[in-house]
């Protein structure tokens, strides 16, 4: 009995991994920061990167670009035009400097050199309804997020060499209103600014997006609240997303257990967009025996996943069961405040512990020195974030990428290698941090959903119960 249950659970897991790659899904994600003609902009490159990995992690084909010219934007759109052509989600995302003149919106390359309205309207910049229209026209779904609501940097020299004529310039950019099956965002309300975030991190509005839309089973309306709301109490009232919505039907870019089983049974107007059940079963099994002292569990994970994105985490812990944790691990937890394992940390959290670049650098260093490879260079860029969720996943601390209070001081009271790196912009040897009292380590399970968790616990079971009988 128990083989033909665990063969019909890899039978669904298998159905629902052919569903997800059944869903065509395509991204167009651009950040312009380096222009040549205006002020520069320094976080739309590291917002559209992030963007572009987020998306990729659940099922899109991302078409991605940074600081593109006028000839290169059009090279990405023309592609993204032909791979959106019957998708059933096309997503454009950009982060940069756009702006609206007459009315109708535009985005600028990092070539733009505008000098009057006619330099806008024969081809300086492109026209974000016509790119729309040819390049997401027939795709059953239809997501925009602009990043792109600054001060227009042309708008004094539109206005002096258009004295003939009244010139309407606008701040920020025009209301714009989406057709069937169209969701457009915008960073803040049409004719205001946004916000373009601290240097060397995402912008209020991507950050909330990166948090929000992918969350399992989230309908991608549900999830724009909480970005609205995320980025208004972020900037104390300062900005607030705006939008337009003109869907049919529930849109999810990452269908959680629950939302997948309550789909089981489709019907005329099922949602258009499928699971990408591959990557969630992963997660769920990992989750399922990443506390296990069990080697064959963990084996169970890396006969399932040979090549999955926690097998050095897996092999790491089958090491520490085979031989027995290193003075320095069994240290890691002692004294740790247990509120460590359970606090989540965002961008808010780390913006309040004020780090100044000396102390990020630090911070790079530590982790340099624990075995967790970054360059210190004083700006925690994605590679930075990459190497803090390996850390906190390694640690049982919730894996964000980004610090908390109480995570931060746990690095710190890490002793770590006085080593330097070869990437230092000016080595100077890690210090070496006092040891803490010995204490009890509290005890840990990873977080998540409870639907979740029970599937993950399912497969898990069943997975690791094979190998022991």
């Amino acid at each position: 009995m128990r083989t033909l249950t665990i063969i019909v659970s890899l039978m669904c897991m298998a159905l629902s991994v052919s569903a997800a790659k059944a869903d065509r899904r395509v991204a167009f994600v651009v950040g312009n920061g380096a222009y040549k003609n205006v002020a520069q902009l320094p976080n739309p490159p590291i917002d559209a990167k992030a963007m572009a990995s987020t998306l990729r992690n659940v099922g899109f084909e991302v078409i991605e670009g940074s600081n593109l010219t006028r000839d290169q934007m059009t090279e990405k759109l023309l592609d993204f035009g032909r791979k959106a052509q019957g998708s059933d989600i096309a997503v454009f995302y950009y982060a940069g400097h756009g702006i609206a003149v007459g009315g109708t919106n535009y985005l600028l390359p990092v070539d733009a050199d505008i000098k009057s309205e006619m330099d806008v309207k024969l081809g300086a910049a492109i026209n974000i309804d016509l790119t729309l229209d040819q390049t997401m026209g027939d795709a059953k779904v239809k997501l925009v997020f602009l990043d792109a609501c600054r001060d227009n940097p042309f708008a004094a020299k539109i206005k002096s060499n258009s004295a003939t004529r009244s010139v309407n310039v606008g701040s920020g950019l025009a209301e714009m209103k989406s057709g069937e099956g169209t969701l457009i965002a915008f960073a803040t309300g049409p004719g205001q600014t946004a916000l373009d975030g601290q240097e060397g991190n995402n912008s209020p509005f991507t950050r909330a997006l990166i948090d929000n839309i992918t969350k399992p089973g989230v309908e991608i309306q549900q999830a724009m609240t909480s970005v609205r709301a995320q980025v208004n109490e972020e900037t104390h009232k300062g900005q607030l997303p705006w939008g337009h919505t003109n869907l049919i039907g529930a849109v999810y870019l990452n269908q959680g257990p629950a939302t997948q089983l309550a789909n089981a049974a489709p019907t005329a107007t099922a949602a258009p967009a499928a699971a990408t059940a591959g990557s969630e079963a992963e997660v769920e099994f990992w989750r399922s025996v990443k506390e296990s002292n069990k080697p064959e569990e963990l084996n169970a994970y890396l006969s399932a996943y040979p090549n999955g994105q926690f097998k050095p985490l897996a092999l790491a812990r089958l090491a520490a069961i085979q031989n027995g944790p290193s003075t320095t691990t069994r240290n890691l937890n002692a004294g740790v405040d247990p509120a460590t394992f359970t606090d989540d940390a965002s961008q808010l959290t780390e913006d309040q512990i004020g780090l100044d670049k000396g102390q990020r650098r630090d911070v790079q260093r530590r982790l340099n020195g624990l075995g967790f490879d970054t360059k210190v260079t004083g700006v925690f860029n994605d590679e930075t974030r990459s190497v803090l969720k390996r850390w906190q996943a390694a640690r049982g601390y919730p894996s964000t990428g980004f610090l908390n209070r109480l995570q931060h001081k746990a690095l710190l009271s890490e002793i770590v290698a006085s080593t330097t790196t070869a990437s230092e912009d000016s080595p100077k040897p890690a210090r070496r941090a006092a040891p803490v009292q010995s204490a009890p380590a509290p005890r840990h399970s990873g977080g998540g959903d409870a639907g979740a968790a029970f599937v993950g616990g399912v497969v898990g079971g069943m997975m690791g119960g094979m190998f022991r009988h």
